[in-house]
């Protein structure tokens, strides 16, 4: 198992971003959270799979219709002790 922290930039507020993500990440069996930040962009952490990680960042970086997505930075982070995917 393995954790990912995303920065997502752009027009993604707003936009139901944090409910898709929560969607998307749970199809994907990851465990973690998504919320906005006050500057208007959108972090999220996940834990699972190395493969499920890579999908759901690439989902990220198209988001949901009304989304503009301009950048998602992807660090490597600590695996949680997590049991679901939710919105913070």
């Amino acid at each position: 198992m393995s954790a990912k922290d995303f920065r997502v930039f752009g027009k993604v507020q707003g936009v139901f971003y944090r409910g898709s993500a929560c969607e998307e990440a749970r199809r994907l069996g990851l465990v973690g959270w998504v919320r906005n930040l006050p500057d208007g962009s959108v972090q999220a952490y996940a834990c699972g799979a190395i493969e499920d990680l890579e999908q759901f960042a690439q989902w990220l970086r198209e988001g949901p219709r009304q989304a503009r997505v301009t950048d998602v930075i992807v660090t490597k982070a600590e695996v949680d002790d997590l049991s679901d995917f939710r919105v913070r």
